[in-house]
């Protein structure tokens, strides 16, 4: 569905010049009117907030936000032409484009929409059990509180998604091994706490706010994040086929400019996160309250077994271009997790396939007409949750050396 946003939910840029449909100053556009799909999620902000603040119009193109029912959902769309880009997660942009599990097409990330700001919930069952850490969650996988029990039930959002390989990553520094130890099903991130309610799944790794819907209804609580398991990690991004970008090009530099602007205007102000949130809620999009998508987007908020919670990385939109940058070392640690789970049977040019996905120069290009600083060089270091550091000088040894993955092909 296409969301249609109240007037007054927030006033049209003032002082902006709107380039008449058509026209942009990346040259003549090939299609003025692009259906963009999201999730009902809180990081689909810059796609919305880009479209209903009017910087969309600024750049002589209208967005066309369609709210989708899950990530499959967004995929299929994409690859019959009736979305032309999408707020895609981007694990799920590299399965496409590596074939797994489904049609196999050429993919395209444009920019970065966010970091940060998912979350793993475990159930209130598991708590009143007396499991509300990992460690405790990893001696009753392994011990005689779940004797005669079935095996451990979590989902993630999309096999090869971001919220599948935060969720492996975090059960394994736990000392649980995903493949082995607990059973991982798939579950649309609107579904996730009805799924927990009704005792389908013991937890879950979704985005917000459907965490803090768990806590809200009293029927899970956090028990981690994604920014603890990779302090600033990537997580959505603006992406859509090859072969849409080939064909419309300056289309796509005019939204990739709009979504920049967003993303920009969002973490400009903590006004402007409260503005987004009361956005955000709206029934047209992710259809809740304001006191639900705020904290969290703030980073301060209960964990819901009465802790406070401070976000050292709260979820991200800009931070100067830093979230934006297509790095190619975060699409290539994403390939290292598809091969350390089994997702590829062998090891891929990591590199080359992160080259021909990320559209650095097109991205150098929008980021330089908006003044926006772009890093010099195409990777950047990272310390994860288990102590080991990314830095993509060596993606083969970095995916075979952890103790938990799958076993030979």
């Amino acid at each position: 569905m296409s969301p249609s946003f109240p007037d007054e939910a927030l006033p049209m840029l003032q002082g902006e010049p709107a380039a008449t449909a058509g026209e942009s100053p990346f040259g003549p556009l090939e299609c003025d009117e692009v259906r963009v799909g999201f999730m009902a999620l809180t990081d689909c902000a810059p796609v919305v907030m880009a479209s209903i603040l009017g910087f969309d119009r600024k750049y002589g193109v209208r967005i066309v936000p369609s709210r989708e029912n899950s990530w499959a959902a967004v995929r299929d769309k994409m690859l019959r032409g009736d979305l032309h880009l999408a707020d895609m997660l981007y694990g799920m942009l590299y399965g496409v484009q590596l074939g797994i599990g489904g049609p196999q097409r050429d993919m395209a990330v444009l920019m970065t929409l966010n970091r940060n700001g998912q979350g793993i919930t475990l159930s209130r069952q598991l708590a009143r059990a007396g499991i509300a850490t990992g460690a405790q969650l990893r001696d009753a996988v392994h011990g005689p509180a779940l004797a005669g029990a079935r095996r451990c039930t979590f989902a993630q959002t999309f096999p090869t998604g971001t919220h599948a390989m935060w969720l492996s990553y975090w059960l394994a520094s736990q000392g649980i091994d995903p493949l082995r130890d607990v059973r991982l099903i798939t579950v649309p991130p609107p579904r996730m706490v009805a799924s927990m309610r009704a005792g389908d799944i013991d937890g879950c790794c979704v985005g917000e706010p459907w965490n803090a819907v768990a806590v809200t209804d009293e029927v899970g609580f956090t028990v981690a994040t994604s920014q603890e398991v990779w302090p600033d990690h990537p997580e959505k991004v603006l992406g859509g086929t090859q072969e849409f970008v080939r064909a419309c090009p300056n289309t796509a530099r005019a939204v990739m400019a709009a979504v920049l602007e967003a993303c920009r205007w969002i973490d400009a102000s903590p006004g402007n996160r409260i503005a987004t949130a009361g956005t955000l809620a709206s029934a047209s999009c992710v259809d809740t309250t304001v006191g639900t998508i705020l904290p969290r987007l703030l980073g301060e908020y209960d964990d819901g077994l009465g802790a406070q919670r401070t976000d050292a990385h709260p979820m991200a939109f800009h931070a100067g271009g830093q979230v934006n940058f297509p790095w190619l070392s975060d699409g290539m640690w994403f390939l290292t997790q598809f091969r350390r789970w089994g997702l590829l049977r062998e090891d891929p040019d990591y590199a080359a396939v992160a080259a021909a996905v990320n559209r650095i120069g097109m991205y150098r290009e929008v980021a330089g007409a908006l003044g926006v600083p772009v890093p010099e060089s195409l990777v950047r270091s990272s310390t994860l949750i288990d102590g080991r550091v990314w830095d993509a000088s060596d993606p083969k040894a970095y995916a075979d050396g952890f103790e938990f993955r799958a076993g030979p092909a």
